[in-house]
């Protein structure tokens, strides 16, 4: 494992806090670990450029990604689009299942807290993210989810449903950054290893 590529979640960024604390782990415990930490755009097309721009720059090694929320969602598109060719392997962090049926609510123009990108969600931008949901996985075994029951934007057992035979940790409580997550961070690297 020399790369592993973290994806935040939608109107975040690589500043978040488990971003970061992902990031001094790292430094402290890989210091030879590459981490990509892309500020995602919330234009999904982007976003799906800039991931794809950073996979094709990487050597034809495994590929590793840790994904919250949205980036749970990205994540498990990628690691179904290069298991075979790549081993891909990723932690999903109280992922989203099905984004696009939440992002029905937030058609219009937004503004990213963190970046202050301007960006807006169409009818379109839902279809691309119908499009690239996975329905059946192949390589479930490829997959380590990290759930808390009280997550208050997603409903964890949609996750639990379609991650099932998955390494998964469920935890009462807890909420949808994920509390205590650092405490998970040994384990983390270890299944991406």
């Amino acid at each position: 494992m020399q790369h592993v590529i973290y994806l935040h979640g939608f109107l975040s960024s690589p500043h978040s806090v488990k971003a970061q604390q992902t990031l001094a782990f790292v430094r402290r415990c890989y210091p030879a670990l590459n981490m990509h930490v892309p500020q995602l755009s919330g234009d999904i097309v982007k976003a799906i450029s800039m991931i794809e721009s950073i996979v094709a720059t990487l050597p034809e090694r495994p590929l590793r990604f840790i994904g919250s929320s949205m980036g749970g969602f990205l994540s498990t598109y990628f690691v179904e689009k290069y298991a075979n060719k790549q081993g891909a392997k990723a932690v999903l962090v109280n992922p989203a299942v099905t984004p696009h049926k939440l992002l029905n609510d937030f058609i219009g123009e937004h503004i990213n807290p963190y970046s202050q990108e301007r960006f807006t969600i169409t009818h379109d931008a839902i279809g691309i993210l119908r499009s690239l949901e996975v329905q059946k996985l192949e390589h479930i075994q490829s997959y380590k989810v990290l759930l808390q029951t009280a997550d208050e934007t997603l409903d964890y057992r949609l996750a639990e449903a379609k991650y099932k035979g998955a390494d998964m940790t469920i935890e009462q409580g807890g909420n949808h950054s994920f509390i205590d997550y650092d405490k998970h961070l040994p384990q983390i690297f270890e299944f991406l290893r």
